[in-house]
């Protein structure tokens, strides 16, 4: 048996050890509640700051003056411009199969009217880094607006070939400076447990518009001159977000950068809050960093960090990737653009291709939605290999559909296929580089990252909508979708495996601290990851593959 003496001992090391820790714990809360009042010091400051310029608070935070509210409120307006962009995917859709017959265009013009939009957006994302910068995220989305609003109009007044062409042209660019802007604008506005969701919301929106597009065709298709109705339609999104933008307010971070820290803590008040330790301690911690990232700038060019800093470098390689590799050549606009005109291609007449392309649409605006509880509570590393595959079934589908030698068939597996496809990429590959895109970059590159995101994307856009109809004819259906688009899923999906972080739960600060770490280190912890994960499945274990936090 064990002594009276070794048992005494052990209690004395126990308790001892337990007086340490008592010991450790309050000098950390000591610290924590002096660190506390020096930052209520300053916020008193700035306070007294604000009384004297005599600022009011923005009139969208007297409507919603709370601020756990509001920054959904501001999210929810805000992705309105996400429905701008889904609209116009799909309005082309239907009108299209009338445009040629109207103003007698043949199917190489018609390419251009279809595929010229994202070569606008292009051009769109080459002026978000300059737009951003000297507007700010607020007005940029408002030039958007104004882009979008003289688009539409071309393109339902037009009576040419060049005002249509025209009118597409800026219309994307219109898109192309709103999606570099809009996830960035949500992401610097909101905390990090909300900001996969959140961002989550524009993709919700662009789905969303896309359904309506696919309405509103359905609704119009009876009616003379049906295709400038459609078209037109848009006007009332962009006039209702150019309003909703005049009321919200400017990103905290952006006017952090231009010096204007009363207006920067005025917004952080009312749409963060400023009531708990860790909101206090992020302001503080995002102004310093902004500054030391603004005063570091000074000395160089900083467009050269993307290849010059490994930081940057390894943030760019990997959004991009992840934007124009995985997301574009997965196949999602040439379905989306050419949703009527497959479904014609199928054997159903135009008004009927036009009807059935509401189950694509409705599809896909659906599955976007749980990404909004998902991308957070789950993360965006376990949400995207959970469901690329399905989109990689969809896909096989989609392209054997066409190899049916009985039409109505054909017609049935083809829409089975677009409907496994479209509800699977709209919970992954959709919402998920637009949140990666608007949370990796560092502050003070942030516009230009999410630029060029926006640039790759609509250069990946254009590519796989003009050249479709080509595509097509030169590897069939069949070849197009199952051997290029779902090769590309494969070897995207792989890609990830190995080189995804997981940025879940981080701060837009804390993501140096994970971008600074060697590649070579991220792929070793994947892969032990990877390894744990297939251990968990075969025994069963699947609490523990996707926790849920």
């Amino acid at each position: 048996m064990e002594s009276r003496e070794s048992i005494a001992g052990r209690k004395s090391e126990a308790d001892e050890l337990t007086i340490q820790n008592e010991i450790v714990e309050t000098e950390l809360q000591d610290e924590k509640d002096t660190e506390e009042m020096e930052m209520d010091r300053e916020l008193q400051k700035l306070e007294e700051q604000l009384k004297a310029s005599g600022k009011k608070p923005f009139l969208a935070a007297r409507i919603v003056p709370k601020p756990s509210v509001f920054v959904w409120f501001l999210a929810a307006f805000a992705s309105i411009g996400g429905q701008l962009f889904g609209l116009d995917q799909s309005l082309i859709s239907g009108a299209e199969l009338y445009i040629p017959s109207d103003l007698h265009i043949d199917s190489s013009r018609m390419s251009m009217i279809t595929g010229f939009m994202a070569l606008g957006a292009v051009f769109g994302a080459l002026c978000v880094y300059p737009v951003n910068e000297l507007l700010g995220r607020k007005y940029a989305v408002i030039v958007a607006c104004l882009l979008y609003t003289t688009g539409a109009i071309l393109e339902a007044a037009a009576g040419s070939f060049g005002v249509l062409l025209s009118g597409r042209l800026i219309l994307g660019t219109g898109i192309g400076v709103e999606t570099g802007t809009i996830p960035p604008y949500i992401s610097e506005n909101c905390a990090k447990k909300w900001r996969g969701g959140l961002v989550s919301l524009y993709q919700v929106n662009i789905n969303l518009g896309l359904l309506f597009g696919y309405i509103t065709a359905a609704i119009f298709v009876d009616v003379s001159g049906n295709w400038r109705w459609m078209l037109g339609s848009s006007l009332l999104f962009s006039t209702i977000l150019l309003i909703a933008m005049l009321f919200l307010p400017e990103s905290t971070r952006w006017l952090m950068r231009k010096g204007k820290k009363v207006d920067s803590y005025l917004v952080w008040k009312h749409v963060r809050g400023l009531e708990t330790f860790e909101e206090k301690q992020e302001f503080f911690r995002m102004e310093t960093l902004v500054l030391e990232e603004l005063e570091a700038s000074k000395t160089r060019w900083i467009l050269l960090d993307f290849i010059r800093r490994p930081r940057c470098r390894r943030a760019v390689v990997y959004a991009v990737l992840l934007q124009l590799v995985v997301q574009q050549f997965s196949g999602i606009n040439s379905v989306l653009y050419y949703m009527a005109p497959l479904m014609e291609r199928t054997g159903l007449s135009p008004q009927n291709a036009v009807y059935t392309s509401l189950i694509g649409g409705g599809t896909v605006f659906l599955s976007t939605i749980p990404a909004i509880y998902f991308m957070d509570r789950l993360g965006r590393r376990p949400v995207l290999l959970t469901l690329i595959p399905g989109v990689s079934v969809g896909l096989f589908i989609i392209g054997f559909s066409f190899k049916a030698t009985n039409v109505k068939v054909e017609e049935g597996i083809y829409i089975w296929g677009v409907v496994v496809y479209e509800f699977f990429w709209g919970s992954c590959l959709g919402p998920t580089p637009w949140v990666v895109a608007s949370e990796v970059y560092p502050t003070y590159l942030r516009s230009t990252g999410v630029g060029i995101n926006a640039f790759v994307a609509y250069l990946g856009t254009f590519t796989t909508t003009y050249a479709f109809t080509d595509m097509l004819d030169a590897m069939t259906p069949t070849g197009t979708f199952v051997g290029l688009y779902n090769g590309v899923v494969i070897f995207g999906g792989i890609y990830l495996l190995f080189f995804m972080p997981e940025t879940k739960n981080l701060t837009l600060e804390e993501m140096d601290q994970l971008f600074e770490r060697p590649t070579k280190e991220i792929v070793r912890e994947n892969w032990e990851n990877t390894k744990q994960v297939w251990r968990d499945l075969l025994h069963f274990r699947f609490r523990e593959v996707w926790k849920l936090s």
